[in-house]
């Protein structure tokens, strides 16, 4: 009897109808084929160009920095393989902003003396297009990408610039990514 009336209860046909979709939805394709590195494309091969570096203070290397960060990133956490020309998808773009600025200032009991700031913060602004040939809908045109860094005013920038310039690196590739490849 207790049989009979779990069988027409609300809560069965529920779990039920559950059941019957996660099987049968797996094996629907939606012309998007996922990996476990969380890409969301058919693509097989990508090309990068040298992203420009547009900046006044920037390094020289600024670009190509980026360039090898955003290529070896792509290699380690995608199923892509980054070719010279040609590929399925591409990415270029330019460094447009290398940025150093005072932030958090102190104030001072003197008002002759000038407020200094007791941290800096060093933003770098990366523009980039993506083109995805299998796919215009997923192509973006001069996306604006940005990030910083906050240090102490007391620490040299020289003694830091190249550590903290592929910290901040490390997130726009990564953002980058997302906007892109993994379609986030």
């Amino acid at each position: 009897m207790k049989i009979d009336r779990l069988l027409t209860t609300p809560r069965l046909s529920v779990v039920l109808t559950m059941a019957i979709l996660l099987v049968i939805l797996p094996s629907c394709g939606v012309g998007v084929q996922y990996s476990m590195t969380g890409t969301a494309t058919a693509a097989k091969t990508i090309s990068i160009t040298e992203f420009y570096n547009n900046t006044d203070l920037g390094a020289a290397n600024l670009g190509q920095t980026f360039t090898n960060q955003l290529k070896n990133y792509l290699i380690q956490n995608s199923n892509l393989a980054v070719v010279a020309e040609e590929g399925e998808l591409l990415m270029e773009g330019e460094i447009t902003g290398f940025t150093i600025a005072p932030i958090a200032p102190t104030a001072t009991s003197d008002p002759n003396q000038i407020n200094n700031a007791s941290s800096t913060r060093l933003t770098i602004t990366v523009v980039a297009t993506y083109t995805n040939t299998l796919d215009e809908n997923m192509s973006f045109k001069d996306r604006s990408f940005s990030f910083y860094k906050d240090f102490p005013n007391d620490q040299n920038f020289t003694d830091v610039e190249e550590q903290y310039t592929r910290q901040i690196f490390e997130r726009i590739v990564n953002d980058i990514f997302n906007a892109s490849i993994a379609n986030w």
